[in-house]
């Protein structure tokens, strides 16, 4: 398989998975939506179904749509080091697409809400106008890009997203190998999608459960740049957790599955 075919296979697959990702976000968000406060239990498991149809788009590159798998397989022996960047590059940009796509779809929400007195709280005046001069509540829409911590503990917050990586990860390597020898098979798909809501459900509350680096990091870059009314920040601070957690919690699945099952 050439490089384009794994760049284009895992940016479209990546780009699927934010996007139905990032809208159920969206969709339990927002006020103007129909699916506004379904719960977590909505969340958890509109992501799996996100993983689910993702997986099966990007099945000719073996369906990675994740550093933190990409880095497991690697150290596995599934897939060769000198592929690593391609399919990181392919998963960042997909990450971003469907970032920007969740914008596109709920693009009226999104202007209905970060301009809804109720939401900007203390910055709007006695009149219910937004006070331009007033910085606004810190990520009123961060939540739909990208995850934050319930309890804001870095050394926690670490742990919490290397151990539910690790989790996954290692659920996918002991899975068995498709036939080309780069991913899960067809059943195995649908297996990584009910652990996925799986983690949702027990690890998840905590951090939100990045468990993938480009996931967090690409849709948090595209809230920082879209033109988006009263947005708040992007928490950067926080930002390198759901980054480094997933990369970490990934290679040690990887040497766990060399030392336990190889």
């Amino acid at each position: 398989m050439s490089s384009s075919d794994i760049f284009i296979s895992e940016t479209i697959g990546t780009a699927v998975l934010l996007l139905m990702g990032g809208g159920v976000c969206a969709a339990v968000t927002f006020k103007r939506s129909k699916a506004f406060n379904a719960g977590w239990v909505a969340i958890t498991f509109g992501w799996g179904f996100a993983v689910l149809t993702g997986a099966y788009i990007a099945v000719k590159s073996g369906a990675h749509l994740n550093p933190a798998v990409t880095i497991g397989l690697a150290i596995k022996g599934g897939i060769e080091w000198n592929q690593v960047p391609v399919y990181f590059g392919g998963e960042m940009l997909g990450a971003m697409i469907g970032a920007v796509l969740v914008w596109i779809v709920y693009y009226g929400q999104f202007q209905a809400h970060l301009t809804d007195p109720e939401v900007l709280g203390d910055h709007t005046s006695e009149e219910g106008l937004v006070d331009p001069k007033a910085a606004p509540k810190a990520g009123p829409v961060l939540g739909i890009f990208s995850t934050g911590p319930e309890i804001r503990n870095a050394v926690q917050n670490l742990a919490t997203e290397i151990i539910a990586t690790v989790v996954l990860v290692l659920s996918i390597l002991t899975l068995g190998l498709s036939d080309n020898g780069k991913g899960v098979g067809t059943i195995g798909t649908l297996l990584v999608a009910l652990v996925v809501v799986g983690i949702g459900l027990s690890l998840g509350g905590p951090t939100g459960y990045a468990i993938n680096p480009v996931r967090d990091l690409g849709p948090r870059i595209v809230h920082a740049l879209l033109p988006l009314p009263n947005k708040g920040g992007s928490d950067w601070g926080y930002a390198w957790i759901p980054v480094v957690g997933p990369l970490i919690g990934g290679a040690i699945a990887g040497g766990i599955y060399q030392v336990a099952f190889a």
